[in-house]
């Protein structure tokens, strides 16, 4: 205790705290409320965790740990991932296990790993699939996967069963379709497919977007409410409908949060934690997203539980969202049960209190005030929070609790010197009773586990910018992932190649593979782009060896000073130097081709190698192709900066090679 008067002062001043102030009563006579279903992040959705694996370790295990490591960070109880689907679906794509119909590779993407990483910490993690997006043959062309609903089932049910059989990884939920629109039949069929396949233990949320029209749906339709065991809303607001409640489904915010990280999210994160339950009856809440690891200037840069952006570096940011999670999750486990004696605080704020039913008791307390919690979507409620005196009294099986452990979260928003997940001596209880003095922005959890831990690691590295000499000749042996480190696809997948056509120096290549329009979740580019590098890039060289495997359609670009990304992928603007298979070139200042610098005849064909480099300097462009000058422009209608890029001019097979940049 030496050194640290502020504990002792916070002890005396949780028990002498004048006023008893309102009492409210922490019992289990009513019964049980809902069972607690448990805490999640969510990896997708698109390309969240794309950076993660790229990480060093012992960097990339110390950012895990913080993530599930029972009793050390967030302790995450769900891990929800994209069932990838080879399109656009917020930062990037993300890659499915069939690219085509007579396909199927259960090792592509980063997802199998991150599950099985977060299982070997945590044996008890609950693993949720969702699609967001579906190759283009699943719809037969057209965007719409309720066509041939036994083709979308089967689809999705190869993925589950993929994921055991090659992982050994149990899936316990999948979803529909992300926050579109579902189809009845479609879900019956994806049941009796789930259990046809010996996977009745399965079980199906829907429909991952509003509380309605699935509520009404599952009172009318008795068939389809036997299919389904989750209704799963987006950012509800904490709120709840009636009719969701007549179900008797178990509610869940299935995605929810989406707000940038500092500390004022880890004060949004904490509000909606309790008042999920509190307001809307939900037992369980996803943060969208899991660790922000995905290039900051695409779109929600650092909304996820914490950051962890910079491989080339190893820098990675424990943020407050963290440490609010801490506070439930490393006090109650799944299958725990909410009391009935749950509810707001008379001057603002939130508590909840939940049981093992052996005696354990934890109690989360919130007092954020909503003008510095910034939530993207914040609760609909009033907020005229005030510091209080609060008196809680244990009743029932609690009555003689002899002391509760005591945890505390201060946000200090006008200081900006929080003070999280602190823990403060235990509280001795008089009579059941113990009064508390909150002030504004507090998180406190009163328990009677004694497991609870801050974990930490040595600081990290400093953070750095991303390196301005750049290589990848794509050599990589037995890769284990499918993608290249560092490189963010936009529109298409860019994956690691074994050219065994061509025993010379392009043996192992990177190559595009999408070859139809996807069933797209936003409006991903008519072109295939993958971005790579600084954001803030001005003036560089870039150098790439290309290979065109569509003969007189097929077309290839590299690029500089891309402005875009994510959902915002087709309006990218920038600096693209294009060389066609029937021989000509051109340069445009879009993704899109429509704004035309310069143009000419390069000569170019398919199944041959050539180098294109690209420099840019200022307001002038110059292109050579194998070396020697094909063209230059003085007066760019370009972005001041950007990403480098590498594309296709459709859906089109296409290889890669001798990658590098160099930025000034």
């Amino acid at each position: 205790m030496a050194g640290r008067p502020w504990v002792l002062v916070s002890a005396l001043l949780l028990l002498l705290s004048g006023s008893r102030g309102h009492i409210y009563p922490l019992s289990d006579e009513p019964g049980p409320g809902r069972v607690f279903d448990g805490i999640g992040g969510l990896s997708g959705g698109g390309a969240t965790s794309r950076l993660l694996v790229n990480y060093a370790e012992p960097y990339r295990s110390q950012i895990l740990d913080y993530l599930f490591k029972p009793n050390f960070g967030a302790s995450l109880h769900i891990l929800k991932v994209e069932i990838g689907g080879d399109a656009q679906t917020t930062d990037g794509t993300e890659a499915s296990h069939m690219h085509y119909e007579n396909d199927q590779n259960y090792f592509r993407g980063y997802e199998w790993w991150l599950m099985k990483e977060a299982k070997k910490r945590n044996p008890d993690i609950i693993l949720m699939g969702l699609p967001w997006a579906f190759p283009g043959w699943v719809g037969n062309g057209k965007n719409w996967p309720y066509d041939f609903p036994d083709i979308t089932a089967a689809y999705v049910v190869n993925w589950i069963l993929g994921a055991k059989t090659y992982h050994d990884l149990d899936i316990r939920f999948v979803g529909i379709w992300n926050e579109r629109q579902y189809d009845v039949k479609y879900i019956k069929l994806l049941r009796y497919t789930l259990d046809k396949s010996g996977l009745k233990r399965v079980g199906i949320v829907a429909s991952d977007n509003l509380w309605e029209p699935i509520s009404l749906s599952l009172l009318r339709d008795a068939e389809l409410s036997a299919a389904v065991d989750v209704i799963g809303a987006h950012y509800p607001g904490t709120t709840t409908v009636p009719q969701a409640l007549k179900t008797g489904k178990k509610l869940w915010a299935s995605e929810d949060y989406s707000t940038f990280n500092q500390e004022e999210g880890g004060g949004c994160w904490a509000r909606i934690l309790n008042q999920n339950y509190v307001n809307g009856h939900m037992t369980s809440t996803i943060s969208w997203n899991l660790v922000a690891s995905y290039y900051e200037d695409l779109p929600f840069g650092r909304c996820g539980l914490m950051t962890a952006q910079e491989p080339w570096s190893g820098n990675y940011v424990v943020s407050s969202p963290i440490w609010i999670s801490a506070h439930t999750t490393q006090f109650a486990q799944p299958g725990w049960t909410y009391l009935q004696t749950v509810g707001h605080l008379e001057k603002g704020g939130s508590y909840v209190a939940l049981t093992d039913g052996n005696g354990n008791l934890t109690v989360v307390i919130e007092t954020m005030t909503h003008e510095h919690s910034a939530c993207i979507r914040p609760p609909l409620l009033p907020y005229n929070l005030t510091a209080q005196n609060a008196t809680f009294q244990l009743k029932g099986s609690f009555a003689s609790v002899p002391e509760l452990q005591v945890w505390r979260s201060r946000f200090n928003f006008k200081t900006k010197k929080p003070s999280l997940f602190q823990k403060l001596p235990p509280l001795k209880l008089v009579d059941g009773s113990l009064t508390l003095s909150l002030a504004e922005d507090e998180v406190y959890t009163l328990t009677t586990i004694t497991s609870g831990r801050r974990g930490s690691y040595p600081e990290p590295p400093p953070s750095a910018r991303f390196p301005k000499l750049y290589k990848d000749d794509f050599d990589l042996r037995n890769p284990p992932f499918s993608e290249p480190p560092n490189l963010a696809d936009q529109t298409g997948v860019f994956e690691y190649f074994l050219n065994l056509s061509d025993p010379g120096p392009h043996v192992r290549t990177l190559r595009q593979v999408v070859t139809q329009r996807p069933v797209t979740w936003v409006a991903d580019a008519d072109q295939t782009i993958t971005v790579i590098g600084d954001h803030q890039w001005k003036d560089l060289t870039v150098s790439c060896d290309v290979f065109m495997e569509a003969a007189q359609t097929g077309g290839v670009f590299v690029a500089a000073r891309v402005d875009q990304g994510g959902g915002l992928v087709r309006r990218a603007k920038g600096v693209f130097f294009w060389v066609f298979s029937n021989g000509d070139f051109k340069v445009t200042s879009d993704l899109a081709g429509q704004t035309v610098l310069t143009e000419g005849q390069s000569g170019t064909g398919a199944f041959s190698w050539v180098t294109l480099t690209l420099v840019v300097k200022g307001q002038t462009a110059s292109g050579f192709l194998d070396g020697k000058p094909l063209w230059n422009h003085t007066a760019l209608l370009a972005p001041p900066s950007g990403w480098t890029a590498l594309g296709t001019r459709s859906f089109e097979l296409a290889q890669f090679d001798n990658f590098a940049v160099a930025a000034e």
